[in-house]
């Protein structure tokens, strides 16, 4: 009975799999096929005849490298601050005694609970009080604190064992030593996976690059992506559109890939504790 059940498991597991890479797989076809083929009717995923047609005309008429380099430094630079915020942090809230821990802490993990929109009025009067309107600064500052990081590694720090840092003190080491020539070396595969969906998040990020820039060599990605869709636009180059989009997943693929040994094994170890 249990075979069967594994089975059945492998099953469902597999499907779930094929669901979610066959949109992929058909977009990265569509992407070499001619607008002919498109619109022939049905399902075909060979490209027939193969043309990489769609990539040149997005290249040259969505100034996609400049919306790439944008989307690519702000990423960077967010997944950067905000792991380093949320490691100290939650050393912090791990390791110190302070006055007002537990409450500071529950007010993070209700700012969890609100909703981003919520949020953007006052951040968006914020930015334009300290001239941060279509800048790098006003994308990015706002990316560099957030609760989940902070929770997720108070959570992985909490877990460790006290006598690794109680031996390095023993050892001479202060309190900065112990976290980052201690601490921050054994979490790794957390703040990989930290960095992992950090940059995803900022990647996609959609509203707030829409609220905060105003001229097009400050957009992003997905903003280039809506205004290469936009509705001035008589027809849609549907070849040309699949193409954008597969250059916008790459970078999300490949930083995943690079991370995925330490995502696993964070998943691995997550339930480990002394």
């Amino acid at each position: 009975m249990k075979k069967i059940y594994k089975i059945i498991g492998y099953i469902i597991l597999i499907l779930g799999a094929i669901s979610m890479i066959l949109p992929f797989i058909y977009m990265l076809s569509l992407s070499f096929m001619g607008e002919k083929q498109i619109f022939s009717g049905g399902i075909n995923f060979i490209p027939s005849p193969f043309t990489s047609d769609n990539y040149k005309y997005a290249l040259e008429n969505a100034n996609i490298i400049r919306y790439f380099c944008n989307s690519l430094i702000v990423a960077i630079a967010t997944t950067i601050g905000q792991v380093i915020i949320s490691a100290m942090a939650g050393y912090a809230f791990a390791r110190f005694k302070f006055k007002y821990r537990e409450p500071i802490f529950v007010i993070i993990l209700i700012s969890m609970m609100i909703p981003p929109q919520v949020n953007i009025v006052p951040l968006f009067f914020i930015m334009k009080q300290l001239h941060w309107i279509d800048t790098y600064q006003g994308l990015i500052v706002p990316g560099l604190f957030g609760g989940f990081g902070v929770f997720m590694m108070r959570q992985w720090f909490k877990s460790m064992s006290e006598d690794i840092e109680l031996s390095a003190k023993i050892d001479g080491c202060n309190r900065w030593e112990v976290f980052y020539k201690i601490a921050l070396p054994l979490s790794v595969p957390v703040l990989v996976t930290l960095g992992i969906f950090t940059f995803i998040t900022s990647w996609n990020s959609f509203m707030w690059p829409l609220i905060v820039t105003n001229s097009d060599i400050m957009r992003t990605l997905p903003l280039g992506l809506a205004n290469f869709k936009g509705s001035f636009r008589e027809v849609t180059d549907w070849g040309a559109l699949t193409a954008y989009c597969v250059i916008c997943t790459i970078p999300v693929i490949s930083v995943f890939l690079l991370g995925k040994k330490y995502f696993i094994n964070d998943i691995l170890s997550g339930g480990i504790k002394e």
